[in-house]
Formats: structure tokens, sequence, C-alpha cells
């Protein structure tokens, strides 16, 4: 068949099998919905006022480790904070949007035509930090979110 021998053709296939990689990588991540159902009995136990800035995936000042859990995920990386006012804990959030770039380039000459494709896919894991929540009791005592 003349299509699977096209240069233009076997060029998109390389590209084909990251991008669908990529897509994967997005499906992977859960949303507040998604950790709604998982933990519906403790969900509805919150005053609606909780109830309704954890669906949006956002928390409070008071918020107790669960209910963050359930509105922002696990943390990436948690640590001990030891101060002269006592000990906090640190929730360290990173972004986790992933980054698609194809490139696709054709050069001619000579009387033959060269075609080339390349394809990143980056987590997005290496972009730092975004948030640390920090818990002072078990509840949420400060939030330090990275502005753009």
């Amino acid at each position: 068949m003349i299509l699977l021998g096209n240069p233009i053709f076997r060029a998109m296939k390389r590209i084909a099998l990251p991008a669908l990689l990529a897509l994967a990588l997005v499906g992977c991540v859960t949303t507040p919905a998604d950790r709604i159902a998982r933990n519906q009995a403790a969900f509805a136990s919150w005053t609606p006022e909780v109830q309704a800035i954890v669906r949006q995936g956002k928390i409070a000042i008071g918020f107790d480790q669960q209910q963050v859990s359930v509105a922002l995920g696990n943390p990436d990386r948690s640590l001990t904070r030891t101060t002269a006012a006592g000990v906090e804990e640190v929730w360290i959030y990173r972004s986790h949007r992933p980054r698609i770039t194809v490139g696709i380039g054709m050069v001619g000459g000579g009387g033959s035509t060269r075609v080339g494709g390349a394809t990143e896919v980056t987590s997005g894991g290496n972009s730092g930090d975004t948030m640390h929540v920090v818990f002072t009791g078990g509840r949420v005592s400060a939030v330090e979110e990275r502005s753009y």
C-alpha cells in the first residue's frame, strides 16, 4: 500500500505513540469528584460549606487532613517543621500538568525528500512546588500558594 511507504505517514507513526501515552498520563490524575466518591461517608458528615469548598478542589483554614486529601489529593511530599511555637506538618503539592511538544520537519533537495518528527512528553513534575499546606494540631493553619 502506498500510504505505508509514505515518509509523512512513517513520521506520524513515531509521533502517535508518545502522544497517546501523554493522554494516558492525563487520565491518571484524580479529580475532587473521584476522591469524594471514594470518601462518601466522611464527605456526607461535613457541613454544606465545607462540602462546597471541597467540590471545587479548594481548601480553607481549619480543614482537617482528610478534608484536604479529598479536596487536593495526597501530597507529593510532606515534612515536619519545628518552631518555638511547636511542631507543624507541611504537605507539599507540585504541578502535574503534562506538556506535549510535537515537531515535524521536511527537507527536500537532489531529487529526494526527507521527513522527520519528534515528540516530547513531560509530566510537569519538575515545575516546582505550587502549594504548601501547614497543619498545626491536625488542622490547616496556613496555606502558601505559588503565584505566577
